[in-house]
């Protein structure tokens, strides 16, 4: 559990930084197109290296592409300075870009470690603790721009919000060195949490693309391109378009702190021993389906309230609690929602195998696809109407649900990971040896 406690930290200042970023509408601007645009180039990046990313961290470990790819969170949000000061939004996009090279390959690096390195039984648990500590990171992120603007009149983040962020975001990059070598970590039972002892660039690549002819991972890919789309919705439709600049930070803070609560919630189903795995997966599904159908009826009534959003001078302030009660409730819902869909998604993928090679490349094919709906998603947010975004978030949820059920209808009660004798990791020195 250690492992994972820390790469939640590291998750917590970094990603969890840049989602409190990206929760507050636009990267914190008023005008969110430089935002869009850099969340575009971001997740056209990611696409790439988040399916490259698990090969990546087989060959090179953990510790140093998550210290690397920290550095990367520092830089895109110190690119929002420049762009405070300048208005050229040039700087801000290419560092969006670098992001999603850094963030392909941390994320993967995060998959594995979150489903590898606990015992089948364990793997709900262990998802929920990482997801409350990650979003704890996005708890700070709305509690710094909320108490920094508190008395603030722009519609803008000021220098000292993300100032506050890059150091937070190196901090996190930092603590990617103490993390221990895969190879060195051992399971609460005292299995080793390495299946195979070496891998190479040929191996990789050849895994990789046999991951697009993978019927499981087929059937993963509407749920993987749904998993992030709604985000854009959500932060620039409904926090950034209805509320000022202190009350998204003040919706952040409850925003990603609902998640630690769904998170926890589905995880006593997904890991109870009352029900086989298809079982506990068959009814966790349901629980999504009824949650994310009432989110998009919720949002499609405060569409129909405001259907141009609210102008800049006149917008919600959490000190109206006549007005702003209801659109707050739905945005913490849509933060409980998202923590529902993630959990499952990822018991989904840990359910597939124990193999930490394996589970790296699988947690990278999701980031990978994921991104892909994220890049399109951000560059619809400028082109289409609202409503429609609205109709294709929920369009998208729906079309996943018959890919779901198939992948959750292939989960046996136990994983079984074919490996060559010749593969076989050694057994981890007990004085070496660290508790996951």
């Amino acid at each position: 559990m250690t492992q994972v406690i820390l790469v939640g930290f590291i998750c917590f200042l970094c990603p969890g930084m840049f989602n409190a970023l990206n929760g507050m509408g636009g990267g914190g601007q008023l005008d969110p197109t430089a935002g869009n645009n850099a969340n575009t180039a971001l997740y056209s990046t990611f696409v790439v290296f988040g399916i490259l990313g698990g090969a990546i961290v087989n060959l090179a470990g953990v510790r140093f592409t998550i210290f690397g790819s920290g550095f990367m969170y520092a830089l895109y949000s110190a690119s929002y300075i420049y762009l405070n000061h300048t208005a050229n939004s040039s700087f801000t996009i290419a560092s969006g870009a670098l992001l999603g090279v850094g963030a392909g390959i941390l994320w993967a690096a995060q998959g594995m470690i979150m489903v590898s390195y606990p015992r089948e039984e364990e793997k709900g648990k262990y998802i929920a603790v990482f997801w409350a500590i990650f979003n704890l990171g996005g708890m700070l992120g709305g509690i710094l721009p909320f108490a920094i603007n508190f008395h603030s009149e722009k519609d803008s983040l000021s220098d000292g919000v993300y100032i506050a962020f890059v150091v937070l975001e190196c901090l996190g990059a930092i603590m990617g060195l103490a993390l221990a070598p895969p190879a060195k970590v051992t399971r609460s039972d005292g299995s080793s949490v390495v299946l195979v002892k070496y891998t190479n660039v040929g191996r990789e690549a050849i895994e990789i693309l046999k991951l697009f002819i993978n019927p499981l991972m087929l059937g993963l890919l509407p749920m993987c391109f749904t998993s992030n789309f709604f985000y854009t919705y959500q932060f620039n439709s409904i926090n950034g378009a209805l509320f000022n600049i202190r009350t998204r930070g003040f919706n952040n803070i409850f925003y990603w702190g609902s998640q630690m609560v769904g998170a926890f919630a589905i995880s006593f189903l997904l890991d109870t021993p009352r029900f086989k795995r298809r079982t506990r997966g068959f009814i966790a599904f349901g629980l999504v389906f009824v949650f994310f159908n009432a989110i998009w009826g919720g949002s499609l009534a405060l569409h129909n309230k405001y259907p141009e959003g609210i102008e800049a001078g006149d917008r919600l302030d959490f000190k109206d609690s006549k007005r702003v009660a209801g659109p707050i409730i739905l945005y913490v819902l849509c933060g409980v929602g998202d923590a529902l869909y993630q959990s499952l998604a990822y018991w989904i993928i840990g359910s597939l195998s124990n193999n930490n090679q394996k589970l790296s490349r699988y947690a990278g094919f999701y980031k990978g696809m994921q991104s892909f709906g994220a890049a399109i998603s951000w560059q619809l947010d400028i082109k289409i109407p609202v409503l429609n975004q609205l109709i294709a978030n929920w369009a998208l949820f729906g079309a996943s649900i018959p890919s779901m059920l198939y992948v959750i209808w292939m989960i046996k009660d136990h994983s079984e990971d074919t490996v060559k004798p010749d593969e076989i990791s050694d057994t981890v020195n007990e004085k070496e040896a660290v508790n996951a």
